[in-house]
């Protein structure tokens, strides 16, 4: 998702919960959440407490990345000789986060050599190249990896202990969690990933999303794959994928952000893409909306009346409505304009788009 710097925030799965609807919403009327990667470092602080004799806690306190000292209550406790192991429930705050609830465990055992980190049940690994974590390795975001890692130097340093130990961190039924997830389709198999670059989940929040696009395109990239498709919803994707023989990870759950998605190919191009989608918000990325989601674009009827020479379309309510009475001309105005606003933002990118109906049927073509 979702793992340096964002690396992907994947507890969203593909189809929600940070649905576009919900992406809308303001941060500061809900109650913050903590990511994966700060429950997992607070567990591991709780273990090694246990492992480095200072007893078993109720609670810790750790410090995330922006300075901030959160308290994180110890749920699950397990000992035994050379290790212990501690659980934190995650606490998403209001943001309906597929692992909110989630125990997240962290086992720690002297070792040698520094510290190293291993995923155990429910948590993934990385198959694929294009993301920050090398394929074969835990599923596990840097920045908690260096949250974790901090916390055993400091806390060695201050018990007088080598800072040698082995961070298992497991998720009980994190694999079918995962399922709900990207990660599939961005090769990481097995389960969850650790995650969070400053260990607060903020609710409803576009950048989570925009992200995870931003992580699919790496990959893609780095398969050598010459073909994307971002489509705004399963339907389309459904559709485009079968029409182009499309492999998984060629497919880019750009719902909305059209925008967020052809700004990063920009940056990250790769030889073509397929933007998919039905009339209504086509028609919106047609007039030159960026954001196709209905709380911040709106077909412009009396615009659109210009267009199609057709004053009547200034009281209609929808854009389907348009359709229903204007059908090809319509649709074809609608994939002309869609690309030739693509084709600004993308201007070195082979693109074409596509029209669908709510079945799925093809209504409208057009390609640079």
């Amino acid at each position: 998702m979702k793992l340096a710097g964002v690396f992907w925030r994947l507890a969203a799965p593909r189809r929600g919960p940070i649905t576009a609807q919900m992406a809308r919403k303001p941060d500061h009327t809900f109650r913050r959440g903590w990511t994966t990667g700060a429950c997992a470092t607070a567990a591991t602080r709780a273990a090694l407490m246990g492992l480095w004799g200072e007893g078993r806690p109720d609670r810790v306190r750790i410090t995330l990345p922006g300075g901030e000292r959160p308290v994180f209550e110890v749920t699950h406790w397990q000992d035994g000789p050379g290790w212990a192991e501690a659980g934190v429930i995650k606490d998403a705050g209001d943001d309906p986060d597929v692992t909110h609830g989630a125990l997240i465990v962290s086992r720690v055992a002297a070792s040698s050599g520094g510290v190293s980190f291993a995923a155990g049940d429910g948590v993934g690994h990385v198959t694929r190249p294009g993301l920050p974590i090398a394929p074969g390795e835990p599923a596990i975001n840097p920045v908690p990896r260096e949250m974790m890692t901090q916390t055993v130097e400091e806390m060695a340093q201050r018990l007088f202990q080598t800072p040698d130990v082995a961070i298992e961190i497991s998720v009980p039924g994190g694999r079918a969690i995962a399922e709900k997830t990207w990660n599939p389709r961005l090769g990481i198999k097995g389960g969850l990933s650790i995650l969070g670059t400053t260990g607060i989940v903020r609710p409803f929040s576009c950048a989570a999303w925009i992200a995870s696009i931003h992580r699919g395109i790496d990959v893609a990239r780095a398969e050598g794959l010459h073909h994307v498709a971002g489509c705004t919803g399963a339907t389309s994707e459904k559709t485009v994928q079968a029409l182009y023989g499309l492999p998984d990870h060629a497919m880019l759950d750009m719902g909305d952000f059209v925008g967020g998605m052809l700004k990063y190919l920009v940056r990250h191009p790769v030889p073509r893409v397929t933007v998919g989608g039905g009339i209504g918000k086509l028609t919106k990325l047609a007039q030159g909306a960026r954001d196709l989601h209905s709380g911040r674009s709106q077909v412009d009827f009396a615009g659109l009346a210009e267009a199609l020479d057709a004053p009547e379309i200034e009281t209609m309510n929808t854009a389907l409505e348009v359709f229903e009475n204007f059908g090809e001309k319509h649709a074809e105005w609608v994939a002309d304009n869609a690309l030739k606003n693509v084709r600004l933002m993308v201007p070195e990118i082979d693109v074409d788009v596509i029209v669908m109906d709510r079945k799925g049927t093809i209504i409208a073509r057009a390609a640079s």
